[in-house]
């Protein structure tokens, strides 16, 4: 497969998994915690998606386009391993909807962050609470989704935290 496919097959995923989530969790309480910025694409569709809801975004360096940049008090700069951990007395509980965008194409290093990802991310999340990202993630407490039409298998991953913990 070419690198153009893969990307649009990517992209493709990145989409559909957030409508669905976005329409998941209209009727839930809580802010979105979206790792990973990088150009601000899927920021902005969250923010069309869900205009009225939080979204807190982690970026070790910031450089999206001007319109898909958060405002300050939403930008949470610095290293995930140490901005994630830090948000646990503030958030516990509160986030309905978290997108993980932080591969690279370093599969040890993907693995790392999925396994810091999952270990980090449980007390955070709400009953109910959407997990979008790429890779996939061993999750205990959460069920794995099927994914949207249209989206290629392993491309993407979706789970539901448990609607209580």
């Amino acid at each position: 497969m070419s690198r153009l496919d893969s990307f649009i097959n990517r992209v493709i995923a990145q989409r559909e998994c957030l409508n669905f989530a976005c329409a998941e969790v209209a009727d839930l309480k809580g802010v979105v915690f979206e790792l990973g910025l990088g150009n601000g694409r899927t920021f902005h569709h969250l923010r069309e998606k869900l205009p009225d809801r939080e979204i807190f975004v982690f970026e070790r360096l910031p450089a999206a386009h001007p319109g898909s940049m958060p405002d300050e008090e939403h930008l949470i700069i610095g290293n995930v391993s140490e901005t994630l951990p830090a948000q646990l007395p503030a958030f516990s509980g509160r986030v309905c909807l978290v997108h993980s965008d932080l591969g690279t194409g370093d599969l040890e290093q993907n693995a790392a962050m999925a396994r810091f990802i999952a270990e980090t991310i449980p007390p955070l999340l709400a009953p109910g609470a959407i997990i979008l990202c790429d890779p996939e993630l061993d999750l205990p407490g959460a069920v794995r989704l099927p994914l949207p039409e249209g989206v290629q298998k392993n491309r993407y991953y979706m789970y539901r935290w448990a609607l209580s913990q």
